[in-house]
């Protein structure tokens, strides 16, 4: 079964490094060699620690694997029960979601451009795919309700819509770099003035 973010806090740590700092350096790795070109021996060079340390922790790789893509998904998941999401009119909450969206995607930048690399390859890949898929379809049905409610304006394809709206989003992780001095606040800003003042019927 898999081990959620939040539920995982792992063993005491070892000297100069807890679970969410191994993570933190795994996630890195992760990203810069990839899942299936980052060994065991690579993580314990990079995090100066043998690897019996890194197992007083996880049971291996994939673990560290599950517990990113957890992390990322867990955050973006959690965000869709905010009321934000939820009530109010359709137009409303996808501009809530987009505005929450960037907020996650910059705070969590590395763990993010790692669920977005996901291939499914491996079963814990996989098993993040069928997650994120849930999250596509709640953003799609959103759209689809604003649609209904005449708010979107006429002609457009809901699920078109949300494939770009959250693509031009998820896009951020690959050029964003947090010394740049761009906001959140403003990337949010920026998106939905470009998108949104196209997507109301007015």
């Amino acid at each position: 079964m898999t081990k959620r973010w939040s539920h995982q806090l792992g063993k005491p740590g070892r000297p100069g490094y807890d679970l969410a700092s191994l993570l933190d350096v795994a996630v890195k790795v992760f990203n810069k060699h990839g899942y299936d070109g980052t060994s065991m021996e690579m993580l314990s060079a990079k995090l100066g620690i043998s690897k019996s340390s890194i197992y007083h922790h996880v049971s291996g790789k994939s673990e560290l694997l599950d517990l990113a893509l957890s992390r990322a998904l867990d955050s973006l998941i959690a965000v869709t029960a905010e009321e934000g999401a939820t009530s109010g009119a359709a137009i409303d909450r996808l501009e809530y979601m987009v505005r929450r969206t960037v907020d996650l995607v910059v705070a969590d930048q590395a763990y993010v451009t790692l669920l977005l690399r996901v291939r499914g390859n491996t079963a814990v890949e996989r098993r993040a795919l069928a997650r994120r898929r849930e999250l596509d379809a709640f953003l799609g049905e959103l759209v689809q309700t604003a649609a209904d409610e005449n708010d979107v304006q006429p002609g457009l394809d809901p699920a078109l819509v949300s494939r770009l709206l959250f693509g031009t989003v998820n896009s951020i992780v690959e050029w964003h770099r947090p010394s740049g001095g761009t906001s959140s606040q403003e990337l949010a800003d920026t998106i939905v003035a470009m998108t949104f003042d196209g997507l109301r019927r007015t």
